[in-house]
């Protein structure tokens, strides 16, 4: 039976959308995620080596998020997004088997490259591979779900974690984990792929760095669309860690924070989903979004209420949006052969950025509460909105 033309490309969407999600569900279902720390407190650890570790994971992040990716343009992105969860599950595994330093190290190291190795790729294959069935048009919406995928995962890993932990302990949670990342290398290999690459996938690597570096250099739109992903995604992704902080100084009983934290992030999923419609918003309007996210933001964590919390999480789905409009942006103005180069280079800013903002909360916070805190980290984002109207004005003058 052959397919009608019309056809062709529904089901070639289907399957690159249902594997997407699937993948980015997986990628996020890690039941360790809520017990890690304990398990290296746990094994003797003191702070200071906690402190380390997450630096050396940090610190192995930035130093492949730009290579990977423009490997990630000389090779098969498919094969990438596959071997990226194997190592994590190599890393997870160390944790359990041999619990010491030297191994939670090393499993850092695993984790932190197996994280490059999709950081740029996965963006990249959707992109390229939505292009090639005429539907490059779907991103935003595609990738808003991707994310609401990921969320899920998170969320139904925290839920689960504490009852498998309490069967099992450490061993289980760990054996849940790394049969996850087997489960995501499993479903990468179902990704679709059409892109031509060159045979020489060592000299290409090279080359498409530097070309990929030379096209940030030489073009103003693909500069600022790659500027945009890190002035909107960093600051809000480092307050996420303290938001359990800002919950607690409200007054509510401990045991009530999870479900207030959980409450912020069923707003940021509600953001995600909002990606498909929210295309549409011009540089105006995307101001205007980064703009009210900030007032709410200021607002509900100096109000110190409940309601206050409720506009923490408007303001998280607000920057999630924008965190997704962001991408959509840079990919739509980035070429094929660079793509997951110049996506990995806005990841590596993001990261960056995120470091300064946690060291700017420390600095902050030995003198502020935490919501005065994140008042005024909400100051960059009305100074990112502020930024793009002027750019829109300067555009608009003959």
């Amino acid at each position: 039976m052959t397919l009608s033309p019309a056809r062709v490309p529904a089901t070639g969407v289907r399957r690159l959308t249902t594997t997407l999600y699937g993948y980015a569900f997986l990628d996020d279902f890690v039941l360790l995620y809520p017990v890690y720390a304990l398990l290296f407190a746990d094994t003797g650890l003191s702070l200071w080596q906690i402190s380390s570790l997450f630096a050396l994971w940090s610190v192995t992040g930035v130093l492949l998020e730009v290579p990977s990716g423009a490997w990630a343009d000389a090779v098969s992105r498919r094969r990438l997004l596959w071997i990226g969860p194997l190592l994590t599950a190599a890393g997870f595994a160390l944790w359990v088997a041999v619990p010491s330093y030297g191994a939670f190290a090393a499993g850092f190291v695993l984790w932190g490259a197996g994280g490059a190795l999709g950081s740029g790729a996965l963006e990249a294959l959707v992109y390229d591979e939505l292009d090639h069935l005429g539907a490059a048009g779907r991103y935003a919406r595609v990738m808003g779900r991707a994310r609401a995928a990921r969320l899920t995962g998170t969320v139904a890993s925290l839920g689960l974690a504490g009852p498998v932990f309490a069967q099992g302990g450490y061993a289980a949670v760990g054996a849940a984990s790394i049969m996850a990342c087997g489960l995501t290398a499993l479903t990468a290999t179902r990704f679709p792929e059409h892109r031509t690459r060159p045979e020489t996938a060592g000299d290409r690597w090279a080359a498409t760095l530097r070309t990929g570096l030379a096209q940030v250099r030489g073009d103003r739109a693909v500069r600022g669309a790659l500027l945009l992903v890190p002035a909107v995604a960093a600051v809000w992704g480092a307050l996420d860690e303290y938001t359990p902080l800002l919950v607690r100084d409200i007054g509510v009983a401990e045991a009530t924070v999870p479900y207030l934290v959980m409450l912020i992030w069923a707003g940021v999923t509600a953001g995600s989903l909002l990606a498909g419609p929210a295309e549409r918003l011009g540089t105006a309007g995307f101001a205007a979004l980064l703009a009210g996210g900030a007032l709410a933001l200021a607002v509900g964590a100096a109000s110190r209420s409940l309601a206050g919390i409720a506009l923490v999480g408007l303001a998280f789905a607000a920057f999630q949006l924008a965190e997704v409009l962001a991408d959509v942006r840079l990919q739509h103005r980035i070429e094929e052969s660079r793509r997951a180069t110049l996506t990995s280079v806005a990841s590596l800013g993001t990261e960056l950025a995120t470091v300064a903002t946690f060291g700017v909360y420390a600095l902050l916070g030995t003198r502020l509460a935490h919501g005065t805190v994140f008042a005024v980290l909400a100051v960059p984002y009305l100074v990112t909105a502020l930024a793009l109207l002027r750019t829109r004005a300067a555009r608009a003058r003959p």
